[in-house]
């Protein structure tokens, strides 16, 4: 049996290309869009993929599924009331099916949503038991599938399956069966996933807190208590994988002029300036959106750029190609297909044509120094905006910070003072970031980004209030 994980950082995404090289058939489960990955991995293997599976509809990224199928005639399968509206063949609880000597069977392990399904992998030659499972969103390294982003009235109904999976299902298994989930550190599809990307049903066991012996209310409040931000665009997400994503074909770079760039701006495409922050403030278009080229991309995008607008980059420059490809797949995980190209001429060109540049807009200040602003009290005094989740912001938070989760930011910068300098915090820094995108793409003249956030604030040992 011939087994290789697929991890793509930051999003926390794991897929598995698994097959029989004495028969030379292999599956994909659980397909990123960037399929290429999968079929130079098989061509080295001397494997034909002929089956991709889906342990459930995806609400935090788009599959890849539909690009695979079209790349190499394999067959869709997904369990029967996925509701799928693609290609597909249904699989049902029970079902078994071999690629040589490799087996899989389906095991229906709602929780994480409806329709998830685990597959249980024996190796033939090597036993008739199951060797691992393939568990998708059901089970992860220290934690389980959260039950809230099929919705948050179906979450405890979820939470409530996902009691009857761990007890009927997983905890029968031998100690001995390897455990590959769909997720690991990185993603939000748990509350603390581990950063070991596998492990052991007997692990888990013994030291996965979703795991320890509860009655089925409990569990069930276990499982919806303090979960973290929802994945930008779940509905949109969810909606695509039901329908089928639009294969993307080959992506190759399309580099634009300025000249070309202007009617799309008139038209209403977003600007995405990935260049460092340096380089950003010292100079940037007026209105574009600064995100950090880095693997976090996918996941604040969603945060600051509505998904149907088209979007051209600008780029660091000297990697101007491979960057190209990075971020188109980027941003095409979390269902933006529509990057138009990248601006192939400099900002000292663009001013050439007599278009306007500004500076400054997002500073990253220490929260030393911006305790020392708080305490000031005159007109440089900045509101606080803590971007976290409810839960997060009732545990501590500096004193007088409003609560606006980045979630909701984008719709309610409206209700912040645009001539009052603005300091955004969460707990580290990163979804400030994006927030400070947000409000300097939204005119606010004074945006500062707290630099390691609440967790710094309390290492620097300055107050928080509850």
């Amino acid at each position: 049996m011939y087994l290789e994980q697929f991890f793509i950082d930051g999003l926390g995404c794991a897929s598995y290309l698994i097959g029989c090289e004495g028969a030379g058939v292999a599956a994909v489960v659980d397909p990123d869009r960037e399929v290429d990955k999968y079929l130079r991995a098989a061509a080295a293997r001397g494997l034909t993929i002929t089956h991709i599976i889906e342990t459930h509809l995806h609400a935090d990224h788009v599959s890849g599924n539909t690009e695979l199928q079209a790349r190499t005639g394999a067959d869709i399968y997904v369990y029967e009331d996925a509701g799928a509206e693609f290609e597909h063949k249904p699989l049902r609880e029970g079902d078994a099916f071999r690629l040589g000597n490799v087996q899989f069977t389906v095991r229906h392990t709602p929780g994480h949503t409806p329709e998830s399904i685990t597959l249980l992998v024996t190796d033939l030659t090597r036993a008739q038991e199951p060797w691992m499972a393939l568990t998708g969103d059901t089970l992860f390294v220290g934690d389980i599938g959260r039950p809230d982003l099929v919705g948050l009235d179906a979450a405890r109904g979820l939470a409530s399956q996902m009691f009857d999976t761990i007890h009927d299902e997983l905890l029968p298994l031998p100690d001995g069966v390897m455990v590959y989930p769909g997720h690991g550190a990185g993603s939000l599809c748990g509350k603390s996933i581990g950063a070991v990307r596998s492990t052991t049903i007997g692990f888990e066991r013994h030291n996965n807190p979703a795991l320890f012996p509860r009655e089925r209310d409990s569990f069930v409040e276990f499982a919806v208590a303090d979960l973290p931000e929802q994945p930008a665009n779940v509905r949109r997400i969810k909606a695509m994988n039901r329908r089928g994503p639009r294969p993307l074909g080959e992506v190759t770079p399309r580099p634009m002029t300025i000249q070309q760039s202007i009617g799309y701006f008139q038209s209403g495409a977003a600007l995405l300036d990935l260049r460092d922050k340096a380089a950003f403030k010292a100079e940037h278009v007026p209105g574009a959106v600064h995100l950090e080229l880095d693997d976090q991309l996918s996941n604040r995008i969603g945060f600051v750029l509505p998904p149907e607008a088209p979007v051209i980059l600008l780029l660091p420059e000297g990697n101007e190609a491979a960057d190209y490809r990075r971020v188109v797949y980027a941003l095409a995980r979390v269902g933006y297909d529509t990057v138009v190209g990248y601006l192939a001429e400099s900002l000292v060109v663009w001013k050439a044509y007599g278009l306007p540049v500004t500076s400054g807009d997002v500073q990253d200040i220490t929260p030393a120094d911006l305790n020392k602003l708080l305490e000031t009290g005159n007109g440089s005094r900045p509101l606080v905006v803590d971007v976290r989740e409810a839960w997060e912001y009732a545990q501590g938070h500096v004193p007088g910070a409003r609560l606006i989760s980045l979630g909701e930011l984008a719709a309610r910068a409206g209700e912040l003072e645009t001539g009052r300098p603005v300091a955004v915090i969460c707990a580290t820094g990163s979804r400030s970031q994006s927030a400070a995108a947000v409000l300097g793409q939204k005119g606010f003249e004074t945006v500062y980004n707290v630099v390691g956030g609440t967790i710094r604030w309390m290492q620097s040992g300055l107050p928080l209030e509850k």
